[in-house]
């Protein structure tokens, strides 16, 4: 894919000052800010490569490696792709997404720890609920959830999408089955809804009840007791979308979806189409127009504060393990699943972190070795020097590389 035009740190240079004057967002999202604008860049230093064949040389700047950065998502998710292949099984997988309705956001924006802590749970109760019913699966399951908070126009839309296996352990340690066969749904999808909804509800009104959480002001409902409970009959009445996909065709398609929203950030760059001095226009897809692909243009200051409402609290994990498929239990219960569905089966050996690193980069460079010249097609590029952090710019005598590289100049030695 080619480089595009534009991207998320030239948004920012333009419309981060403004933002922050503006005083609409925290300094955990200002230090976000921050770490994506100077992305890549000199700043954070970096190091340089020679040909010892050809002589050309490669300045590569460090990545700021936020997980809100659209750059640095990458190597990350194909590492995490790599060493998720250790713990697939040989069984169908579903999919299936919790949403919240829009009449919650208020409390999302104020609350998103809690709100989005609160989704979590939900909807991992909702799954064990109804797979410890044995008229639908009688078994501990396991799941794989991701927080998503956007809409493709960045409006806000928290929902987690939920990968399940196909089945479980009963008791006796054994694999047991879905009953959902063929192209069916894992559960069915009106009673889930309904499960989670009172789920949800009753953990978010014992917190607006005991006065745990920032209530918004431009919301009158939640300061007068009397439309409190109209408005949280409403929610009760109202139907909560709960979306099931039909299941997965294999592993392999498991491992692609995965890849697709694992780490995935708010907006990639190459859906901005054009930054100038007031707006930004980018591409989306109208859902509601059956997925077709849209323009929209926004104020630049109102393009970032929604880019950063989808910035995730200090620490929290938008990634999540649960049941068997949990950091806790995995390692035994992968392997009773194992020894359940395939005894004969060799079991896929996990690598560390740097081996699954140092594999994901040969797979983005298409197999080729991380010492690849680019000029004569050789692996011959020796690491020769460092760029330390917040350095003058780096002076070398050949060419930059390819795209803006404002922080390079060409010299006659090299300045360490």
């Amino acid at each position: 894919m080619s480089r595009p035009m534009w991207e998320m740190a030239d948004v920012i240079a333009r419309f981060g000052e403004p933002l922050r004057q503006s005083g609409h967002v925290g300094a955990w999202q200002k230090k976000t800010l921050t770490d994506l604008g100077q992305c890549r860049t000199a700043l954070l230093g970096g190091h340089v490569d020679a040909c010892t064949g050809c002589g050309q040389l490669r300045v590569s700047y460090n990545s700021c490696r936020n997980r809100n950065c659209p750059k640095c998502q990458s190597l990350e998710r194909e590492a995490w792709i790599l060493g998720r292949e250790a713990d697939l099984l040989p069984v169908v997988y579903y999919h299936v997404v919790f949403t919240i309705p829009s009449e919650l956001n208020g409390l999302c924006l104020r609350n998103p720890r809690f709100m989005y802590g609160t989704l979590f749970d939900s909807a991992w109760a909702t799954l064990q609920k109804f797979a410890a019913d044995p008229k639908w699966l009688g078994a501990q399951t396991g799941a794989t959830m991701v927080l998503h908070t956007w809409g493709q126009n960045l409006s806000l839309h928290p929902h987690v999408h939920c990968i399940v296996p196909g089945g479980g352990l009963d008791a006796q340690g054994c694999w047991q089955k879905s009953r959902a066969g063929g192209d069916r749904f894992l559960y069915p999808v009106k009673a889930m809804w309904r499960v989670y909804r009172a789920i949800f509800m009753k953990k978010l009104c014992a917190a607006l009840e005991l006065g745990e959480l920032v209530l918004p002001e431009s919301e009158p409902e939640f300061y007068d007791p009397k439309a409190y409970r109209a408005w949280k009959n409403a929610r009760y009445a109202q139907p909560w979308v709960v979306y099931a996909k039909r299941p997965f065709g294999g592993p392999k398609q498991v491992i692609e979806y995965l890849g697709r929203y694992t780490h995935k950030t708010a907006i990639s760059n190459h859906r901005l189409l054009e930054v100038t001095d007031t707006a930004v226009r980018f591409s989306y897809k109208d859902y509601r127009s059956e997925g077709k692909r849209k323009e929209m243009a926004l104020d630049g200051v109102e393009f970032l504060r929604r880019f950063t409402m989808h910035f995730p609290p200090k620490g929290f994990r938008r990634m999540r393990h649960c049941g068997i498929l949990s950091n806790a239990q995995k390692g035994k219960a992968l392997a009773a699943c194992r020894q359940s569905l395939a005894p004969n089966e060799v079991a896929v050996l996990k690598k560390t972190r740097q081996e699954l690193r140092a594999a994901a980069l040969v797979k983005l460079l298409d197999g080729r070795p991380t010492n690849w010249c680019a000029c004569c097609k050789t692996p011959t590029m020796v690491r020769i020097g460092v760029v330390p952090p917040q350095s003058l710019p780096f002076i070398c005598r050949a060419r930059a590389p390819p795209g803006p590289m404002p922080h390079w100049q060409p010299a006659t030695d090299w300045t360490h």
